[in-house]
């Protein structure tokens, strides 16, 4: 690793024309790491992204299709993909959960909300070579759940009842979420990847780099039934109704044909499917890359699966099946 940094010093040094000196920027649930550069003219970020586990090419595409619709992601000043090293613009160190508080969430997710619809509207989705959100990958996501969360960390292998119960589930959340208009979908919009910015458009937006095709609802309850802050249920619905009229206004969504109910339950679907592979991924951060600050987000993230399960009809068996399991992380 001490011979990547210096590798990273050099490459910086003939980018920049001076020695610099790497402070640590964020943490990251990838292998990619971030510091921060301080330069005559201002700040910058670099990335370290192993190439042989991750490639910065997907970064820098969907970089320039969500600055083109028209939002603040940090600019490229450089690039070295054969060592997997960017030089990139400074969005600073607020992130949105840094400040969101009860005074201010309404303007901070207002800037979002807006940021949402420029990106599903600005980017064409017919020309962006993004890959769809297809059956395949929500069913990969949904089996990190019973593999990394059920089985690994809890110790629970489901029976042939309880795996039916579970195929089942699977199927009603992925029919909900394929029957949805399409979109770019950011993946993992929330508030440890929107930043308050100083200078720019807020907010500014980091981590797109898994952008794909798919559900309209997906980024909105990424954002607003976010796994590492809550709001109550009315206040969120309030935020979906909103959304839903911008996005009808905006022709992402046919009011016509989808009515605003209908459009709420596709929201709490899709955010089942969400937290049930969120909840999965905490738990192989732990057990398989030794990261262990993500599971105490478990019991925020499963009490949303839990909320929405009991209220709608087609999830009361997986809401019957997740009680009986006795999940340790369960808090009722």
């Amino acid at each position: 690793m001490s011979e990547r940094l210096s590798r990273l010093k050099e490459w910086l040094q003939e980018q920049t024309g001076q020695a610099c000196e790497l402070a640590p920027a964020s943490s990251d649930a990838s292998f990619r790491r971030y510091f921060r550069i301080e330069l005559e003219q201002g700040s910058r970020i670099v990335m370290d992204a192993p190439p042989e586990q991750e490639d910065c090419r997907p970064f820098i595409h969907v970089a320039k299709l969500l600055q083109d619709a028209g939002l603040n992601t940090p600019e490229i000043v450089a690039e070295n993909l054969s060592d997997g090293f960017l030089l990139l613009g400074d969005l600073g160190n607020t992130t949105y959960l840094d400040v969101l508080d009860a005074s201010s969430v309404d303007h901070l997710y207002g800037d979002a909300l807006r940021a949402l619809i420029e990106m599903q509207v600005g980017v064409d989705i017919r020309s962006t070579g993004l890959p769809a959100y297809d059956e395949n990958l929500l069913q990969a996501e949904l089996n990190l759940f019973k593999d990394w969360y059920l089985e690994k960390h809890c110790d629970i292998k489901l029976n042939t009842e309880q795996q039916a119960i579970w195929q089942q589930t699977c199927e009603v959340l992925i029919a909900s979420a394929l029957v949805q208009p399409t979109v770019c979908v950011h993946r993992d919009y929330h508030s440890r990847n929107l930043m308050q910015v100083s200078a720019g458009r807020n907010p500014g937006i980091l981590d797109f780099q898994d952008a794909v095709i798919g559900p309209v609802t997906y980024d909105l309850v990424s954002l607003l039934r976010d796994c590492y802050i809550r709001w109550p249920r009315e206040q969120v619905e309030a935020w979906v109704a909103d959304f839903y009229q911008q996005a009808a206004q905006s022709d992402i969504v046919d009011a016509e044909q989808v009515s605003e109910k209908q459009f709420l339950q596709w929201f709490d679907l899709m955010g089942v499917q969400r937290h049930l592979k969120a909840i999965g991924i905490f738990a192989r951060l732990l057990h398989r890359d030794d990261k262990q600050n993500y599971v105490k987000d478990i019991p925020r993230t499963l009490s949303y699966v839990m909320d929405v399960c009991q209220r709608h009809s087609m999830l009361q068996d997986f809401y019957t099946l997740l009680l009986s399991l006795k999940l340790p992380d369960h808090v009722s």
